[in-house]
């Protein structure tokens, strides 16, 4: 049975609606959003400047019955307070992650990814959204085009999604776009493609695979103390270093 992209926000709050666990410390970091309720959820910041959240100093101690649904809001702040809550919620126990393949990687840590799946994207039209740190290296290596809502260089602008993901063999689709209320709309356009949903935002899910999502590609966390300290100390991509490491795992039939 499919399940359309829109009940993507419906699914997580169903699979979250459980707990009856409370919050145990949050930290917004730079680019990682970290959650400690029933276990740990991660999220990326959405790296917009803002000098006051009215909230802040209040979230410790809340039910994650009260700051799951803030995955729905529109504050991209509250969004991302939502979904680490709700990973926190779900990724913990999943059955999916023990099943998972554990990437090593020859190089970044945090491109194992990419490396995993080189061998399959060889001569096929892919498409990445968001321009990954140290990507370069696979563009010399296969067909890849970066959609960016900043771009760089020969990065294309998120508006051209609309005409490159339904002729695309292979889209890896960022799990933040959860949270930004993207995923409906690149789920949508990505039915013909192999689609893979990776990053440390990513909830491990079998039902991903009714909206179409062929493969997951999130994280197991490796050292909580490692992953906090340096969330909390502004870390990007050294989480994949000392905290994390990269999981994938087919999920379609």
């Amino acid at each position: 049975m499919k399940i359309h992209s829109r009940e993507i926000y419906d699914l997580l709050l169903e699979k979250s609606s459980d707990s009856n666990g409370t919050v145990q410390e949050i930290i917004l970091g730079l680019t990682w959003t970290f959650c400690q309720a029933e276990g740990i959820g991660l999220c990326m910041s959405p790296g917009q400047p803002n000098r006051t959240l009215s909230w802040s100093g209040t979230l410790v101690g809340q039910a994650v019955a009260d700051l799951a649904p803030w995955v729905r809001s529109w504050d991209s702040y509250q969004a991302t307070i939502g979904m680490a809550v709700i990973n926190s919620v779900i990724n913990p126990t999943s059955p999916l992650l023990p099943q998972a393949q554990r990437l090593s990687s020859h190089g970044s840590a945090n491109l194992a990814v990419f490396e995993h799946f080189l061998p399959l994207i060889q001569g096929k039209r892919v498409v990445v959204i968001g321009r990954y740190p140290g990507l370069s290296q696979y563009e010399q290596q296969a067909d890849i085009t970066v959609l960016e809502r900043q771009p760089i260089a020969q990065d294309l602008p998120d508006i051209a999604c609309e005409y490159l993901l339904p002729e695309a063999d292979w889209v890896f689709l960022t799990a933040t776009s959860i949270a930004n209320k993207t995923f409906p709309r690149l789920v949508e356009l990505s039915q013909q493609a192999q689609l893979v949903l990776m990053g440390p935002t990513t909830p491990w899910l079998p039902e991903l695979a009714q909206m179409g999502i062929n493969y997951l590609a999130g994280v197991a966390i490796t050292d909580t103390n490692a992953l906090r300290q340096t969330i909390a100390e502004g870390g990007g991509t050294r989480i994949f270093d000392v905290g994390v490491e990269y999981c994938v795992l087919k999920i379609d039939n």
